[in-house]
């Protein structure tokens, strides 16, 4: 199985968990998703709270290839499967 094909597979997954990550679990998945599907954030920064948390974590992920970041979502969403899944 190809990379993208693995990252489509956990990043579905994902969204049917039956339990919500923690907030800051949510924001790390949040922002290496968008690394991985977007790059580099491409986007001003929001003005909401919420926005704003995943402006300033997806930003945190600056330089980081897609490929590194679709890896590092799929090792994290792993780590978080038992617990919410």
């Amino acid at each position: 199985m190809s990379l993208d094909e693995q990252f489509q597979k956990v990043s579905d997954s994902v969204r049917n968990w039956k339990t919500k990550p923690a907030d800051s679990e949510n924001l790390a998945l949040y922002s290496l998703y968008k690394q991985a599907t977007i790059g580099d954030v491409n986007i001003a920064e929001p003005s909401g709270l919420v926005e704003s948390a995943k402006f300033k974590a997806w930003t945190g992920r600056k330089g980081i290839s897609k490929d590194d970041a679709k890896k590092q979502y799929i090792d994290l969403a792993e780590q978080l499967q038992s617990k919410y899944a």
